[in-house]
């Protein structure tokens, strides 16, 4: 009878544990408190990012009086933006798989290319827009489980097949003849363009203009990092951007091919007038060092997010607030972001070393009051 009761009371603290364990997502409210270097940051610069997310979720119901008060105020202080999100939103911890709180906050930023509007010896490869044949499928209506998730294809007879991969495109350049809008003189800072999905051509003319996503054919992101990892190319601690560029530089050959394992291609629209950044997944200007790519199955775009993590290569604290308004084909995951550097020396050398663990705070939204 004792050994019953006892191997009851196992089962029942083991359920216990088992219900402890917070569901990977958003958790529950904390304190302001217990948010580090909270009262530090100069919240002030993150108001751009948060009245762009207002433009496009201020007609949403828990959004609506949020933004009609952003709306009253014009370039607040650092301490009348931090009341002013304490008044209005809730802190929420990120959890990822088994509880965890920590993960992985890697960083992007709009890289500068040397191109030209025409073919020439030197600019030869090119850069396409959007092709006419690629389908966007959304089921949503059909299968409300698919919402957020829409699947690109093309034609075969009366059947949608996968659009073509990265392989078949740089293989057989004449499936994209006619959409080219660019060239550029540089292959492999081509792809890691594909990697950061905007940037800027430098024509020669001296002329700026900028290169914005425009969609995508459908494929995953595979990380060639990866890859060269498993081939023992380079370890794993080494693997960054300026370390991949090295390899592919030094293996011109064996690099060709190790760029088409990545079967996602992106596709690019032209902007002669430079907004203030890229425009992200949200559709508006990413801010820099203001701006995040999350898993939008995660984290909803527009919401602000507290950055907890360190700076690339050190563990020198980096915590600010940031605002969800991008998304990126290897940003998956609960505790997953991409930290948006901006354009220019710095923000490429700091996107490229940054691989930090960190912890992500989601600000949602209060309910509305009467």
């Amino acid at each position: 009878m004792v050994r019953i009761v006892l191997a009851f009371c196992g089962v029942l603290l083991l359920s216990s544990c088992t219900l402890l364990t917070p569901e990977p997502g958003i958790g529950r409210e904390i304190r302001w408190s217990s948010l580090k270097g909270w009262a530090d940051d100069r919240h002030g610069e993150s108001w751009l990012s948060l009245e762009r997310s207002c433009i496009k979720l201020g007609d949403l119901a828990e959004w609506q009086q949020l933004c009609q008060a952003v709306e009253q105020i014009d370039d607040p202080s650092h301490e009348q933006a931090r009341n002013f999100y304490e008044r209005w939103f809730t802190a929420h911890v990120v959890f990822g798989a088994g509880g965890a709180r920590e993960g992985l906050i890697t960083g992007y930023y709009e890289p500068l290319l040397r191109g030209s509007m025409e073919r020439t010896e030197r600019f030869r490869y090119p850069i396409f827009e959007r092709p006419a044949d690629l389908l966007t499928v959304d089921l949503t209506d059909l299968y409300p489980e698919l919402a957020g998730k829409r699947v690109r294809g093309r034609l075969d007879g009366n059947r949608v097949v996968p659009y073509y991969n990265r392989e078949s495109l740089d293989s057989n350049p004449r499936l994209l003849t006619g959409h080219e809008i660019a060239w550029v003189d540089d292959p492999v800072a081509l792809f890691f363009l594909h990697i950061q999905g905007s940037g800027r051509l430098q024509l020669p003319d001296g002329r700026i203009i900028g290169v914005a996503y425009a969609d995508q054919n459908g494929h995953p992101y595979r990380s060639i990092g990866r890859e060269l990892i498993a081939m023992g190319e380079i370890e794993k601690e080494d693997v960054n951007l300026f370390s991949i560029r090295q390899w592919l530089q030094r293996h011109p050959e064996q690099g060709e091919l190790l760029l088409e394992r990545n079967p996602s291609y992106v596709f690019f629209s032209l902007k002669t007038e430079l907004e203030d950044g890229p425009f992200g997944s949200l559709n508006v200007p990413l801010v820099a060092e203001r701006t995040i790519a999350v898993d939008r199955n995660v984290i909803p775009l527009g919401l602000p997010v507290w950055l907890d993590t360190t700076l690339p290569g050190t563990d020198q604290p980096y915590r600010r607030l940031v605002l969800a308004q991008d998304t990126g084909g290897a940003i998956k995951g609960h505790v997953r972001a991409d930290l948006f550097w901006g354009t220019g020396a710095r923000a490429e050398r700091m996107a490229g070393l940054m691989k930090q663990p960190g912890r992500l705070y989601v600000l949602k939204p209060k309910p509305a009051t009467p």
